[in-house]
């Protein structure tokens, strides 16, 4: 075999020129199709754990309803959210992201928090995190962070130094990466916690006027988590409490019920806005855009089987209704691809015509026929094409979403926004958590961070370093590292 020399290739041995930024038209985007590496990057990574999901394997769910409490015509046009008093039956699937189907709910993972809204025009689906941001900002990236967050090749054990490595090299992760060792890293149920959308999404009423909106379902039960020490207990005592916990609690009647807050931008306020709106690892502040409530969730019925409706349950960011659709945020364009992908790989190409997926209230008509495990009508000599005359389903313009301008040249580009990785996460660190939470959030990481080489220590703790001196020191401290070397690597690469 001939020496490459060190050259990163895709599959078919053709060099790769950028594998941190996907190909974009203009700066920040949205992704172009053309980009094959970033489509066989994720194609194959969506392939390669079957039968269980590649990520948030092991989940927790049940049906409920949403109701709207506020009048949002104004800026939407979606029939569910048409009037106040609406309700829209619901199925939500909670999660883990990192572990196997059989790992603990009491791990320190992120949450998933995806809902289903059946709606009269069709299902649309929520897909968020219980936090309000994420480690990466490009899909090009993902696969790579979620090897790091399974096992080694070799070893099949978790390794901190794949887990921190990659980190200390992704400057961006560093604000998902203090929230999730903070208190609110591991929370107690699927009950007290919130759910966000994490994403930028784009509303837009009849008039075709825009808004670029973010979501957060706010837990009625309050907030409750879990320490470091209650969670180890957990994992070995009851590693299922999480599930348990929902299941007792519907079962009871002690119906779990969370308040929809929605934060809203226009396009004007988004075009020099101090953060990058779409940038998934940046929050709008509250005292900019304060979030008003428009809706109540409750979830009352547990699931019947859990194989067919939690298990078979799939979701994807890209079932829009209209009056809601994407926003440029790189990572959203990236999933928009890989959920549909990954859904037909471990349930079938007709996924969507099992009950848990299929629509309540809306008809699906459509030419497509046929295909491993297909249970839809049967259309008998009906039409499988389009255009015919025979009076078969038409397209229907009035359903278009407005036209979004578009222009750039297509290239790689990197992030250019000019504020930095730090500013947020260095703002939660000192205004937002008081000194026992900081003082958690410093125990938790040493412990985990202990477990990886020196080197990548240093790399990380410079990160924290960079978001706060006080904060970087106190892990360097706690790993017993010598403080001058990460102020030096902290100042260095500034």
């Amino acid at each position: 075999m001939e020496n490459n020399n060190g050259r990163l290739t895709g599959n078919s041995g053709v060099p790769v020129d950028d594998d941190q930024n996907s190909l974009t038209a203009g700066d920040p985007g949205p992704i172009l199709m053309q980009d094959i590496h970033l489509l066989e990057k994720l194609a194959h990574f969506d392939r390669e754990r079957i039968p269980e999901r590649v990520v948030h394997a092991k989940g927790a769910g049940a049906h409920g309803y949403f109701e709207v409490t506020a009048d949002v015509t104004q800026y939407t046009c979606a029939e569910f959210l048409s009037e106040v008093g609406k309700r829209t039956d619901v199925f939500v699937r909670f999660s883990t992201v990192g572990g196997e189907k059989g790992s603990a709910d009491a791990e320190r993972d992120p949450r998933g928090f995806a809902i289903k809204f059946y709606t009269k025009d069709g299902n649309y689906d929520l897909v968020g995190n219980n936090t309000p941001v994420f480690f990466i900002r490009d899909p090009l990236k993902f696969p790579d962070f979620i090897h790091t967050q399974k096992r080694h090749p070799a070893t099949n054990l978790k390794d901190p130094d794949m887990f921190w490595d990659f980190l200390s090299l992704t400057p961006e992760s560093v604000h998902q990466v203090t929230i999730l060792f903070s208190d609110r890293g591991t929370p107690r149920t699927y009950r007290h916690m919130n759910g966000y959308s994490s994403h930028t999404f784009q509303w837009y009423n009849a008039d075709g006027e825009i808004y670029w909106v973010q979501y957060h379902f706010k837990t009625e039960q309050g907030i409750e988590n879990l320490t470091r020490e209650e969670a180890d207990v957990l994992k070995g005592t009851d590693p299922d409490h999480a599930t348990r916990d929902l299941f007792d609690a519907i079962e009871a009647g002690d119906y779990p019920s969370w308040r929809l807050e929605m934060q809203i931008m226009t396009p004007e306020q988004a075009a020099d806005y101090r953060f990058d709106p779409f940038d998934i690892t940046k929050v709008w502040p509250h005292g900019d855009f304060p979030p008003i409530t428009i809706g109540r969730m409750v979830l009352n019925r547990n699931p019947e089987s859990y194989f067919a409706e939690v298990e078979q349950a799939a979701f994807s960011p890209g079932n829009f209704v209209p009056g809601i659709g994407p926003s440029p945020d790189k990572l959203l364009q990236g999933r928009l691809f890989s959920y549909h992908d990954t859904h037909r790989h471990r349930l079938g190409p007709n996924y969507h015509l099992l009950p848990i997926n299929a629509p309540k209230t809306a008809l699906v008509r459509n030419y497509q026929r046929d295909g491993l495990m297909s249970s839809g009508p049967v259309a008998g000599g009906a039409p499988n094409y389009y255009p015919n005359s025979f009076e078969g389903p038409a397209p229907d313009a009035s359903a278009a979403p407005p036209p979004v301008s578009v222009s750039g040249w297509a290239s790689r580009k990197p992030y250019s926004h000019p504020n930095d990785d730090f500013v947020q996460a260095g703002a939660l660190y000192r205004d937002v958590m008081n000194d026992e939470e900081r003082a958690r959030l410093v125990g938790n990481i040493v412990a985990h961070l202990s477990g990886a080489l020196e080197r990548i220590q240093l790399a990380q703790t410079a990160l924290f370093y960079k978001a706060d001196p006080e904060y970087g020191l106190g892990v360097a401290e706690g790993l017993g590292l010598d403080k001058q070397r990460v102020i030096e690597l902290a100042t260095s690469s500034q």
